[in-house]
């Protein structure tokens, strides 16, 4: 599937130039290879990924046991939502492939990767809403020229039709990118997300000058997967964060997986530049503590910027539960006033929720 181009596109797609470097392992929150296409075959046993294809799972939305655990999460903060700024709903096609290609990447990080909430679509929402979450994220990104625009069209869709959406949009490095932020823009997104290590791209092309001063103008979120995790891409890293800010400084950025491993750089960014934020996608769970640890003497460092820290999960695309994620974020021992920031307060204000 990498490298990939599509024998026959999505409605709007238009198929431009080669497909972007691939990297060497899949990516905490999606592989390089979801193409839009369709021409390859889902993942063996996976479900359809919208509501057409909800006959085809039956199985139970989520644990009641789990569901009593994140309400019990919840109530011990004395909050009646969570907020998760990193979550994925994609079009049925694209997320076919993000899940065949978890399927096949174990082997490629030493690890099987089982993808915990494969369910269609309507039974995620159903899961998200049981475990409380009042507002959420589509986060979807091009991996090749041509993508953007027709994925930004799916998610305008999207948060038309699902309660509880942020509108979500994404961009690429090409000569349509400033046209496609505006016209996602237009149809009123709320939140980027751009993504370097699936991209390819450094996020100081020329290219992409208009579309960072229109974000910043608008005063989007932009979700940035930027850190060099699990392994390092051409443009990952804090350097191209650092040399982008300095000349954007007014961006709303927020750095993805606290910017995994390098997050003590990524902090030094976030204390320099007030209006970068981090989440805490797959932050401090033993999955991720096995392949990144987070240093424990950076703790206080994240407790001062207790305003500036956003719950993300990579809700369905994780291989564990969602309560581990909360549970480990309980597990800094960061207390209670921490939490209730990072968990709805801080998303909650920045979107105006």
């Amino acid at each position: 599937m990498p490298g990939t181009r599509p024998d026959s596109a999505e409605p709007g797609h238009v198929a431009a130039g080669p497909a972007a470097p691939v990297a060497a392992a899949p990516v905490p929150d999606g592989p390089e290879s979801a193409g839009a296409d369709g021409a390859e075959p889902a993942a063996p046993g996976a479900r359809s990924a919208s509501p057409a294809g909800e006959a085809a799972d039956t199985r139970p939305a989520a644990p009641v046991d789990e569901r009593a655990e994140v309400a019990a999460f919840r109530a011990a903060l004395g909050l009646e939502h969570l907020i998760d700024v990193h979550t994925h709903f994609m079009p049925e096609r694209v997320l076919s492939k993000v899940w065949a290609y978890f399927d096949a990447a174990g082997p490629l990080v030493a690890r099987s990767w089982p993808i915990t909430y494969r369910h269609e679509e309507r039974r995620r929402l159903e899961i998200l809403r049981g475990f409380g979450v009042r507002a959420f994220t589509s986060m979807l990104y091009p991996h090749r020229p041509g993508m953007a625009r027709w994925l930004n069209d799916w998610a305008a869709d999207f948060a038309a039709r699902t309660p509880g959406c942020l509108h979500t949009a994404t961009f690429f490095a090409e000569p349509s990118a400033p046209g496609d932020v505006h016209r996602a823009l237009g149809q009123g997104a709320r939140v980027f997300k751009c993504h370097l290590q699936v991209g390819g791209f450094d996020p100081n092309d020329p290219v992409l000058d208009g579309v960072w001063g229109a974000l910043a103008d608008a005063g989007a979120p932009i979700v940035v997967h930027c850190g060099s995790g699990p392994v390092p891409g051409a443009h990952t890293g804090p350097a191209p964060i650092a040399r982008l800010l300095a000349r954007h400084p007014r961006l709303r950025l927020v750095i993805a997986h606290l910017g995994m491993p390098e997050y003590t750089e990524f902090l030094d960014l976030a204390e320099r530049h007030e209006r970068t934020m981090l989440d805490t996608t797959m932050a401090f769970t033993a999955f991720t503590q096995a392949m990144a640890p987070f240093p424990p003497d950076a703790l206080p460092r994240l407790a001062g910027l207790q305003d500036r820290v956003l719950l993300g999960t990579d809700f369905p695309n994780i291989p564990y539960p969602y309560i581990e994620a909360l549970r480990a974020l309980e597990a800094t021992g960061l207390g209670a006033s921490w939490l209730r920031a990072v968990c709805h307060d801080n998303a909650a204000r920045l979107f105006g929720l």
